[in-house]
């Protein structure tokens, strides 16, 4: 295998928690008293995904293709972009390897999610689920994701050129 046509991403997106929205992580809906503040769903797994795949594929970032100033984007879902991302992906002469990812929160607890946030995520983006990586961790209450202000998360992406 040529190693010239394999690119590396890295992503990462924050959002602060906020009442009256729904939480969703990874393309899913995760019952909670707080929810994430942004234009879109704020999903802060599947923008950081995008992230990393868009910086892999040298195609800038997330805000560049699907800016907040545009009202097309208001409300739309991480599955939604994610899929749209995976278009440019291709359509650049990508293809995924494959994502590993992190989420860090201290509340709610996300490890009975991630089977179904790896799930949501291979679908959107027409790839196996072995070949998303999801993980979550806590800051044993230290920064503002300890302080259970926002959650953020990080992402790594790994594309070949076909």
């Amino acid at each position: 295998m040529d190693l010239t046509c394999l690119r590396i991403g890295t992503g990462y997106d924050v959002h602060k928690l906020v009442k009256g929205r729904e939480l969703i992580i990874g393309c899913v809906d995760i019952p909670y008293e707080f929810g994430l503040l942004g234009h879109s769903d704020a999903d802060v797994l599947a923008h950081a995904i995008i992230d990393a795949l868009f910086g892999a594929a040298y195609l800038s970032d997330i805000g560049t293709n699907f800016p907040d100033t545009d009202e097309k984007y208001k409300d739309i879902s991480g599955s939604e972009l994610l899929i749209a991302a995976n278009k440019k992906i291709i359509a650049a002469g990508y293809r995924i390897i494959n994502i590993d990812s992190v989420v860090i929160a201290q509340k709610p607890k996300l490890m009975p999610y991630i089977p179904l946030m790896q799930k949501k995520i291979a679908e959107a983006l027409n790839i196996e689920s072995s070949l998303v990586s999801v993980k979550a961790k806590t800051e044993e209450g230290l920064g503002f994701t300890g302080a259970e202000l926002g959650i953020a998360a990080q992402a790594t992406a790994l594309l070949m050129k076909v």
